[in-house]
């Protein structure tokens, strides 16, 4: 097989940036998320030294995949780990690494998204990748950070057309500045609330006398309930839902969230609580059959956690409890703008057997928020 995709990657990676920050996000439409600002670019990579990359495989009829990655620095990343904590909101899903993370409380690789049946091959590719960087050349063990949701409906998932090259051009691809959002990377065959969903981000910088600190969240959306943007029901007045669904509610949400506040894993792991909160603002209900997954990180410097030293204790800064309220709120806010941002940025795709979602009407849509009075002038 002709493997095409890395040049609709390449396309991807240059013509993206520039789509998502001309009228394909909520703020370009006037709908402001909160009572936060954002940072410059509005997406994860406003924390300091974060790094997204995206692989899209669109090949064919039935191929609609990719791979998502997420570097919360650039040096190597086992040498200096970093704090880590994972909740878990419904467990319907397959997250490679969680016991360590949960149990060490850091992480020691790029975090990896990409589809279902996919998460061994990203497993293997950041095991390869970790081994081979400088300076772990001794090293015997990895715990490679792997999220997934299935994108089986629009994607042929049994076919396991996501190679380790893949996952490993996502990490080489990964830069800082403006992020692609919908359908792309990870988020290329995913469905949200019925329409089409994909990877959407924002971010919030709290004022001076709360830190200054950055929260940047990243999502790959693919779940269901009942649409909801700035409180208005809009998969109600959409018809989605009526006395029952019109869709599958069924699926997952992956939320990452960044921030370079220097917390430890405990006060991680209640952030990462409230990203729940923000995917709840949106209309989404953590179903049975949903994988909702919430890794949270601090990027801080003076928290980074060396693989090896000399001195028995390690003695690191880390926010008190009453100082967290802050990121609370920025966390709910940038997770619920960065689901809308993946539906409004994600368009139309048609995929295995003739299959298509529809994107979200966003016309309607924000006729409905500007009869509500809901846009900003």
């Amino acid at each position: 097989m002709t493997r095409k995709h890395h040049t609709l990657s390449f396309l991807f990676l240059i013509l993206f940036p520039l789509l998502t920050m001309s009228q394909n996000r909520l703020r370009d439409h006037g709908v402001a998320i909160g009572v936060l600002h954002p940072g410059t670019f509005n997406a994860i990579t406003d924390v300091p030294g974060v790094q997204v990359g995206h692989t899209t495989l669109i090949e064919g009829d039935a191929i609609r995949t990719g791979v998502t990655a997420i570097l919360p620095h650039s040096a190597n990343i086992f040498q200096e780990k970093v704090p880590a904590a994972i909740y878990v909101g419904n467990g319907f899903g397959k997250l490679a690494g969680y016991t360590q993370v949960k149990e060490l409380g850091n992480l020691e690789t790029p975090i990896i998204l990409t589809n279902t049946l996919s998460v061994p091959t990203a497993v293997n590719a950041v095991i390869g990748y970790t081994l081979n960087q400088s300076g772990n050349e001794e090293v015997r063990s990895v715990n490679a950070v792997v999220g997934e949701t299935n994108d089986g409906y629009l994607n042929d998932i049994r076919g396991r057309h996501v190679t380790e090259a893949d996952v490993l051009q996502a990490i080489q691809n990964a830069k800082t500045g403006p992020v692609a959002e919908g359908n792309v990377g990870a988020g290329t065959g995913t469905i949200c609330f019925g329409f089409k969903g994909g990877i959407g981000t924002s971010s919030r910088v709290l004022p001076k006398q709360s830190g200054g600190y950055t929260v940047g969240v990243l999502v790959q959306t693919n779940f269901g309930g009942l649409l909801q943007v700035t409180g208005l029901e809009v998969g109600k007045k959409l018809g989605q839902y009526s006395d029952s669904f019109k869709y599958s509610p069924n699926g997952s949400c992956m939320m990452v969230v960044l921030t370079d506040a220097p917390l430890d894993a405990r006060n991680l792991e209640r952030l990462a609580k409230r990203a729940m909160l923000g995917l709840a603002r949106t209309g989404g209900i953590a179903s049975n059959g949903s994988g909702d997954y919430v890794l949270a990180v601090s990027t801080a410097e003076e928290c980074r956690i060396p693989y090896e030293s000399k001195n028995p204790i390690q003695t690191v800064p880390t926010l008190r409890n009453e100082a967290m309220t802050p990121l609370f709120l920025a966390t709910i806010e940038a997770t619920e703008e960065a689901i809308l941002n993946s539906l409004f940025a994600a368009e139309t795709l048609t995929g295995r057997d003739g299959h298509q979602i529809e994107a979200l009407p966003k016309e309607k849509v924000l006729q409905m928020l500007k009869e509500a009075g809901k846009l900003e002038e």
